[in-house]
């Protein structure tokens, strides 16, 4: 027998007291654009665009990055790169020299003396088998922003990768800005974090190796919300391995507030995820994403070598 409908006329019971845990990542619709206000889309007329993800990441068919590029070519990859923020290259098999003048097309190189060297001190070498001490895996993070002037974007070749496992994520922190409630978005503007090399680097180094370099590397302080200098659009630009507070609040306050923003990194929506395969190059924007290495290939090997390029300071 089919039970009858609630009566219009008879009143509801009320509900219960229900509520969800404060504080946390709202489950829901996203608002998920690629491009900031104003973008004008054009057809690429010298490679191939692929996309991979919804707001970030395309894969770039049909070039030779150990070629030297044309002044017509850089500017059409770099507005890929203000496009879809990271692009990907498959099986270019660069040398380091040709990886470096790759990179060296979008400014003045860095060095990173607090990780393992390549070929040349501006080649940072991640080589991980069996018993190797973790590094950036497993932690969402964007690059250098313990310095006063953080990487604009960084050129990562697999030299070897394991027979399964190994992605790389990186997640859009526009998209992130964005999708904050009204009242988060209106607390943190103008807001300022201080960022430090330490913590990031204390969860694998040891204290005798960090402690030389407290005076090179003082702490900084970064807006929690910058304006990416060639797009104009609002990113957030705090992560969990270097922010560790927001300048002028309460530490109760500013952990709050950073474990959840720390989170919006988190979100499906706002990624891409690279199977990688041997030879292929990823180049990122730093100043727009973070990213995370996922380390679940337990003893097989995976090879890595990154170039970054030094950025400007954040406004």
């Amino acid at each position: 027998m089919t039970p009858l409908a609630p009566s219009p006329l008879s009143p509801l019971p009320p509900l219960r007291p229900h509520r969800i845990p404060a504080d946390g990542l709202y489950e829901g619709p996203r608002m998920v654009r690629r491009t900031p206000d104003g973008w004008t889309d054009r057809p690429y007329e010298r490679f191939e665009v692929v996309p991979q993800g919804a707001v970030l990441g395309a894969e770039i068919r049909g070039l030779d990055l150990s070629r030297p590029l044309t002044a017509e070519l850089r500017a059409e990859l770099n507005r890929a790169l203000l496009e879809w923020k990271v692009l990907f290259f498959r099986g270019q098999h660069l040398t380091s020299e040709s990886q470096r003048e790759f990179a060296a097309n979008w400014g003045e190189l860095e060095s990173n003396p607090l990780l393992a060297q390549g070929d040349t001190k501006e080649v940072v070498r991640f080589d991980k088998t069996a018993g190797a001490v973790p590094t950036f895996e497993n932690v969402w993070h964007a690059d250098v922003t313990f310095r006063e002037r953080p990487a604009l974007g960084a050129v990562l070749q697999l030299r070897e990768v394991p027979a399964s496992g190994g992605d790389t994520l990186w997640a859009d922190m526009a998209a992130a800005y964005d999708n904050l409630p009204s009242e988060i978005r209106a607390r943190i503007d103008g807001a300022r974090a201080v960022h430090d090399y330490l913590p990031g680097f204390a969860r694998f180094s040891p204290a005798a190796q960090l402690a030389p370099f407290q005076e090179e590397f003082p702490p900084v302080e970064h807006p929690v919300v910058r304006r990416h200098p060639e797009t104009g659009r609002r990113t957030l630009f705090v992560n969990a391995s270097f922010t560790t507070r927001i300048a002028g609040w309460t530490q109760a306050e500013s952990d709050r507030m950073l474990r959840l923003l720390f989170q919006q990194a988190h979100v499906p929506e706002f990624q891409v995820r690279w199977r990688w395969q041997a030879g292929d190059v990823a180049f990122w924007d730093n100043r727009a994403t973070q990213h995370y290495a996922v380390n679940d290939y337990g003893t097989q090997r995976r090879v890595a070598e990154r170039v970054a390029i030094a950025g400007d300071r954040p406004y």
